[in-house]
C-alpha cells in the first residue's frame, strides 16, 4: 500500500434495469472510478450476457475496468476485464489459468487473512474483506487491524467492502487501497449525492 488514497470501487444492485446504466454514466462522469463489478442475483446466462453488454457501453468508452462476480467464463465471452470471486482463493488458480495473466481476478475473503493470503499467492490481483460495517455483524465483520495488517505486510491490493460509510471511509482511507461502494448507494435517492457525501469527508478523493 503507498500514501496514495483509495480508488472507487463500485458494485451493481442485485438487479438492474434500463435506468441503470444511466444511473452509472452519470457517476462515471462527475468522479473517477477505477472499477465496476456486476453483482446480479440471477443465474440466467441471457440476463448476464445482456447486462455486462449494457454496462460494457457505459464502461469501455470511460475506460473503467469492469468485472463480473463469479461467472469467468462469461466475463472472457462477453469481453470483460476480469472476475470477481465470491468464495476466497478456492477458484483464482483455475480462474487465472482459464483467463489468462491480463485479466483481472479479484477474490473476497470476508475476514479471513489466511485466505486473502492463499488468494493472493494464487495469483489474485487483489483482495477484498468485508463487510466494515452495518448492524449485527458480529465475529463476521472485517476489522481495521485487519486493513492496516495487510497495507503494511502485503504487497497485493485490498478491497474495504459492505456497509460503508463516511466513518468506514475515514478510518480505512489509510490502508486501503480500493473503497468499494454498492448498496449504500443505489438505496439512497440520488447516487452520485450519496457517493460524494461519503468523498467529501477524505477531501483531496472529492471531485470537488
Amino acid at each position: 500500500m503507498t500514501d496514495a488514497l483509495p480508488q472507487l470501487y463500485l458494485i451493481s444492485p442485485p438487479q438492474i434495469d434500463a435506468a441503470f446504466a444511466s444511473v452509472l454514466s452519470r457517476i462515471l462522469d462527475a468522479e473517477a472510478v477505477a472499477c465496476v463489478r456486476l453483482q446480479l442475483a440471477t443465474r440466467d446466462e441471457d440476463t448476464l450476457i445482456r447486462a455486462c453488454d449494457a454496462l460494457r457501453e457505459v464502461t469501455e468508452p470511460r475506460d473503467v475496468a469492469l468485472v463480473v462476480s463469479d461467472h469467468w467464463k462469461l466475463a472472457e465471452r462477453a469481453g470483460l476485464d476480469g472476475v470477481h470471486l465470491s468464495d476466497g482463493a478456492r477458484q483464482v488458480k483455475k480462474a487465472r489459468a482459464d483467463l489468462g495473466s491480463d485479466a483481472i481476478v479479484g477474490a473476497f475473503c470476508g475476514a479471513s487473512r489466511h485466505d486473502g493470503i492463499t488468494a493472493g499467492e494464487m495469483g489474485a490481483d487483489y483482495v477484498a474483506f468485508g463487510p466494515v460495517g452495518g448492524p449485527d455483524l458480529g465475529d463476521t465483520q472485517a476489522q481495521d487491524d485487519l486493513f492496516q495488517w495487510w497495507s503494511e505486510m502485503i504487497e497485493v491490493p485490498v478491497v474495504a467492502e459492505g456497509g460503508l460509510d463516511e466513518a468506514a471511509a475515514v478510518r480505512l482511507a489509510a490502508s486501503t487501497d480500493f473503497i468499494a461502494l454498492g448498496e449504500e448507494l443505489w438505496i439512497a435517492p440520488d447516487p452520485l449525492e450519496r457517493l460524494r457525501a461519503i468523498l467529501r469527508e477524505i477531501p483531496s478523493q472529492s471531485g470537488d
